[in-house]
């Protein structure tokens, strides 16, 4: 990469710093609210920072100073997904809530690392492959916040992340291939845990998590009347 380019492309993440810094000092200004104004800056605020993430990806990538998987790997570490798994049960927690569908996020910034999480595990670990599967997100809000902050589940966008996970352990991510279950509760903080699982394990699943006392969901009711939430 010559001089010029790369002058350039730091300029404009140079720019970008600036105003993420504004966004979220316009956040702290907000916080006693948490309507419609904190969420546009919180989701501005999370689209420049990945952004920002990115393109230094890019940067570095188009330098060759690192290879891809080797900043995935730290980017994942950074991230502090983790992966743990059982015969029939693989699970995955990530940081933060997925995104709203809507919005034009970057998911490549939470996805990269996914898959270099599961392409380093799987050298390691033999991980099992689900024909037929339940796929169960539990989205998992910070209980020291609003629970206004709680969204609709069809809104968010959880495909890039389904799609990155079907290619290590699903045969496909089809209606046709698997079921799939939304739950939220409420933690410590911000996460989003993905659980894949034999259609056998669903029902123990789902009564674990209903005996936990921090989980507000009523899923029992919905498997036995074998209404999907999709």
């Amino acid at each position: 990469m010559d001089r010029h380019t790369l002058s350039s492309r730091l300029a404009r993440i140079g720019d970008d710093l600036p105003r993420l810094s504004n966004t979220i000092n316009a956040m702290a200004a907000n916080t006693g609210t948490y309507g419609k104004n904190y969420e546009e800056l919180s989701l501005d605020a999370a689209r420049r920072a990945e952004r920002i993430a990115c393109s230094l990806r890019n940067l570095i990538y188009a330098a060759d100073l690192v290879a891809k998987p080797v900043l995935m790997e730290a980017a994942a570490q950074v991230h502090g997904i983790s992966i743990k798994h059982t015969q029939d049960i693989v699970e995955i927690t990530l940081p933060g809530l997925m995104p709203k569908r809507t919005r034009r996020i970057n998911t490549t910034f939470l996805t990269d690392p996914l898959y270099a999480s599961l392409a380093s595990y799987t050298k390691q670990h033999s991980l099992p492959h689900f024909t037929q599967c339940v796929v169960c997100f539990s989205h998992v809000f910070d209980k020291s916040l609003s629970d206004r902050r709680v969204r609709d589940y069809d809104n968010l966008e959880c495909k890039q992340l389904l799609d990155t996970v079907a290619g290590f352990l699903m045969t496909d991510d089809s209606g046709l291939f698997c079921d799939a279950y939304h739950t939220t509760e409420f933690g410590e903080s911000d996460c989003t845990i993905l659980a894949v699982m034999e259609k056998s394990c669903f029902p123990g699943w789902l009564k674990e998590r209903e005996d936990r006392e921090n989980s507000i969901s009523d899923f029992q009711a919905d498997f036995q009347n074998k209404i999907p939430l999709r």
